[in-house]
């Protein structure tokens, strides 16, 4: 009986490190496979030594004046995700000829349900040492489109879904974002304490979707190294 006991245990642990292993899905991003883009180029590049991805927006996508309200994504294909914990290195930079508003804007969508309609959590690097405090208070941010883009959370509702970080631009920066339900918290540079904390996520609480990396306007981004926790297969 106690021979049977064991083996019984020993199959319920390899079971349980079964599902743990199925749980995690991790993407070194050093190409582009896998990749689904709306209104971006990406490429497999190496920036400041390490390999990854490189994603600009599409400039045969803009009509006029109008980069500012294209959505810039490139979708993760097969990952569907609803709680968890998402981490990846990221890098933003202002490219050549972008708008003087042009802060580097670098993050990651998820819940995403189509192209136009995700929770998000992005930083604006060059604010992060910025000579001007107003601007280091707003290095990071949350947005839920369509409904809820960054001008209306900050007319509405000021300083509550964004935050100051430290940030340097074009340098690799980890996040990791920690999803429950309608909590979400963004964490910066490995640190114990979130930048941002988030306790009404807008997509609801038992929304899902997918993944995607995002940009913003005139943003020279890079991305590498995806590990999400709880991932669920498209």
């Amino acid at each position: 009986m106690r021979h049977m006991m064991i083996a019984v245990a020993v199959l319920l642990a390899s079971l349980n490190a079964s599902v743990a292993v199925a749980q995690e899905r991790s993407l070194s991003l050093e190409s582009v496979e896998g990749l689904r883009v709306h209104n971006v180029v990406a490429a497999a590049a190496t920036h400041k030594g390490k390999r990854g991805v490189r994603v600009v927006v599409d400039t045969t996508r803009i009509r006029g004046d109008s980069q500012a309200n294209l959505e810039t994504l490139a979708i993760i294909s097969g990952v569907e995700f609803s709680n968890g914990t998402i981490e990846i290195e990221v890098s933003g930079a202002p490219g050549p000829g972008a708008a003087t508003g042009a802060r580097g804007f670098v993050g990651l969508a998820f819940r995403v349900q189509d192209t136009t309609r995700y929770d998000a959590f992005y930083i604006r690097p060059t604010n992060g040492r910025a000579e001007d405090q107003e601007r280091r208070n707003h290095a990071a941010q949350y947005i839920a489109h369509p409904e809820w883009p960054w001008f209306r959370l900050r007319q509405e509702t000021p300083s509550r879904y964004e935050s100051y970080v430290d940030l340097v631009p074009d340098e690799w920066t980890k996040l990791r974002i920690v999803v429950q339900g309608q909590r979400a918290r963004l964490f910066v540079h490995d640190q114990q304490q979130a930048t941002l904390v988030l306790n009404d996520v807008k997509s609801g609480a038992n929304a899902k979707g997918a993944i995607a990396l995002w940009i913003g306007p005139g943003t020279i981004g890079h991305f590498r190294n995806l590990r999400v926790t709880n991932p669920e297969k498209r």
